[in-house]
């Protein structure tokens, strides 16, 4: 066989081949725990109505759980916890796929009813509870992550997002929320992430404004 065919042939098999990688990789096997399912669904349906204090409703929550299990992302970072309505769905979604949270929150009140949330949802073990000034935090963790939520002071999304980027993964998804209402910081944000060339942004506005942006390689 001449120099030729041997190449056209190779050609021929590196796309089956990218093509049979990226299955594999898309095949995470979901860990199987029904008993936890049905209590946490339980508490979620025991306290929906209790959900105040800058909490994210139900349809939003569903959204986050939705992108971990469907991408199988296991390293998950949450900037503001509140009470822990957001990071208990994200920790479902993560005791799925083996995965664990890193979520902050500055206020100790809140911080503390969200431990007794977590405990009470059991998804303590998911979870790594923070209580700390993000501002600080977010630019000293080292990652990396697959998985950022952001729902802590609007005006600093953008400064947030730059301290992550660099220990997002490559397939990785950053959303925030309260995207798409016109504020400043939420605008500025959107303006900045939907400029990069290496991100890939939608919105998701059934709730109270979602933004999904998947990071590409460069």
């Amino acid at each position: 066989m001449n120099a030729v065919k041997i190449i056209g042939l190779l050609l021929l098999t590196v796309p089956l081949m990218v093509s049979t990688i990226g299955k594999s990789l898309s095949a995470q096997e979901l860990n199987n725990n029904p008993e936890l399912d049905e209590h946490v669904q339980a508490f979620l349906n025991e306290n929906q109505r209790s959900w105040r204090d800058m909490n994210v409703p139900a349809v939003d929550g569903q959204i986050l759980h939705d992108i971990i299990v469907e991408n199988g992302y296991t390293q998950a970072l949450e900037i503001g916890t509140s009470t822990g309505h957001s990071a208990i769905w994200i920790a479902w979604a993560l005791s799925k796929t083996g995965g664990k949270l890193i979520t902050i929150e500055i206020d100790e009140d809140r911080y503390n009813e969200a431990l007794v949330n977590f405990e009470e949802a059991g998804l303590s073990e998911y979870i790594d509870a923070r209580l700390a000034n993000a501002h600080t935090l977010v630019p000293e963790l080292e990652g990396p992550f697959d998985f950022v939520f952001s729902d802590a002071d609007k005006d600093w999304y953008t400064n947030y997002f730059k301290a992550v980027d660099p220990n997002l993964v490559v397939g990785g998804c950053f959303t925030a929320h309260n995207i798409g209402r016109g504020r400043g910081g939420t605008r500025d944000f959107y303006e900045h992430i939907t400029g990069l060339p290496n991100y890939e942004t939608t919105l998701n506005s059934t709730g109270n404004g979602v933004s999904i942006s998947y990071k590409r390689g460069e």
